[in-house]
């Protein structure tokens, strides 16, 4: 081996950084030092590359095998200015990593904006579409439909529909998905003329779940007739005359029994929105294609170049509240007179409430959006990420959700997510809870209400929580590699 070569293998050896020790950092603190050393790895590598070609150059050069083993002084002298930089270099990376360790508050200041762009740019793939301009034609289109909805139904005995209310994700400022954002918006439905909705819980549910049925009863409309356009009393009117003078009541069309039936209603609404389609500005220049679903209506409306998916859900609004009842799929074999109570208007408002105190740059959705993708794969919902977000939302100030507090609330999300495990406990985020934004509102038996524990499967079976911490780990090393190297 001759001495260029030695000298440089000699460096190399030098520049080698040690591993972080740390098994008494903390989440945020382990990220930090990974990427730091990531940083520094391609750095490294890119010494040795400059290292290797100036080897190839000196041993294609005129020096002849004679002089293998002997150096140039100006060759001792450039080794020297070579091991100084690298030293130097060695020297500067300890330090920065020690104050890592001893102070996770002074390292935020020193963490990297083109660090951080990364981050934001290669590891979480925000949705392809424009999420506000989608729902904005959503809501557009909704309330086109509405109106003529209005005028379709105005004399019939079919469910009043009120103007729709944007739900879900996209409509909360994020997607599970990187393309195909469904948009869902729920249609309130008020009883018609000469009826009315009355809730009963269903007292079978499937775990935190509360169900209901939708009874509906007909109401004397005797003393209202003259106002009411000389309707027919469907009380006290006898049936051949109901029958060859007014349309059906609504027990007639969408109900099993007296009960209002999801099936039947998504049916009625896809054959609402396929007739009212043509009348709608929309149609000159959009494509409506019907999706199939047995408890929603679902389409998409496409011009060529864009596409957006909606999905219409309906349901029935618990009192004044933000609560309601509504068609949105449950588990298997959910029966079609079964409404499932939803929180899903109250979510959303919760979300525009934070968006409306949060900073401007806040990451609080680019964190619970990089947690929804990589729980893909494995036993943790979509639901269980949002939850406990929500739940650190709702403790941590908003202003700590800034750019320079990014890896310590991913570090949050992430403990939360293990210590729930653990303790083989989620808390349901808006049944109980008592901090809430006064803008919510919520029924009485909802507000003071024991919440719900969304793990309580975990506690029941063992071999679903052993699978559970599992993929936790699994979880957790994805993270890692994501932050790391971007996949």
């Amino acid at each position: 081996m001759d001495a260029i070569t030695f000298f440089f293998m000699l460096l190399e050896s030098l520049i080698q950084y040690v591993q972080p020790v740390g098994d008494v950092l903390d989440e945020e603190k382990h990220l930090r030092m990974e990427l730091r050393g990531k940083r520094l790895e391609r750095k490294r590598i890119r010494l040795e590359q400059q290292v290797e070609q100036l080897t190839l150059k000196q041993s294609g050069g005129v020096w002849g095998d004679q002089l293998c083993f002997a150096l140039q002084p100006w060759q001792v002298w450039a080794v020297a200015g070579l091991l100084i930089l690298l030293l130097g270099l060695y020297f500067s990376w300890k330090k920065r990593s020690d104050e890592a360790e001893n102070s996770s508050e002074g390292d935020e200041d020193h963490f990297s904006d083109n660090d951080l762009k990364w981050l934001l740019d290669e590891c979480i793939q925000w949705p392809v579409q424009d999420l506000q301009r989608g729902c904005e034609r959503t809501i557009d289109l909704m309330d086109n439909y509405t109106v003529y909805f209005g005028h379709v139904l105005s004399n019939s005995f079919y469910p009043v529909l009120q103007r729709a209310i944007g739900v879900g994700s996209a409509f909360e400022g994020w997607s599970p998905r990187e393309q195909d954002v469904v948009y869902r918006v729920l249609i309130p439905m008020t009883p018609p003329r000469g009826h009315s909705f009355h809730l009963q819980l269903d007292s079978a549910g499937q775990g935190h779940m509360r169900n209901f049925h939708v009874l509906v009863q007909l109401e004397c409309t005797c003393t209202r007739e003259q106002q009411a356009e000389n309707m027919l009393c469907f009380l006290h009117h006898p049936e051949e005359e109901l029958r060859r003078n007014q349309d059906p009541s609504l027990l007639d069309t969408l109900c099993t029994g007296s009960y209002l039936d999801v099936q039947k209603t998504a049916r009625w609404f896809y054959q609402l929105v396929r007739a009212v389609w043509p009348a709608l500005p929309q149609s000159h220049n959009w494509h409506l294609v019907l999706l199939p679903s047995t408890r929603s209506c679902q389409f998409k409306v496409t011009n060529g170049r864009e596409s957006f998916r909606i999905e219409m859900v309906f349901g029935v609004r618990r009192g004044n509240s933000d609560i309601f009842v509504s068609s949105q799929p449950g588990y298997a074999g959910t029966p079609s007179t079964l409404w499932l109570e939803t929180y899903d208007v109250a979510e959303m408002k919760f979300f525009k409430h934070i968006a409306r105190q949060a900073p401007p740059g806040s990451l609080h959705l680019r964190c619970l959006q990089l947690f929804s993708r990589l729980q893909l794969g494995f036993c943790f919902s979509t639901y269980t990420m949002k939850t406990i977000v929500m739940h650190l939302l709702n403790t941590v100030p908003v202003s700590r959700w800034r750019r320079r507090y990014f890896l310590r609330r991913l570090g949050d999300i992430n403990v939360n997510l293990r210590r729930c495990l653990e303790e083989k406990c989620l808390k349901h985020f808006i049944i109980g809870n008592k901090r809430l934004p006064q803008e919510i509102s919520l029924p009485l038996d909802i507000a003071s209400a024991e919440p719900p524990n969304l793990f309580h499967h975990l506690a029941w079976y063992p071999v679903a929580h052993s699978q559970a911490m599992s993929e936790y780990r699994d979880l957790r090393h994805r993270l890692t590699s994501v932050l790391l190297n971007g996949c």
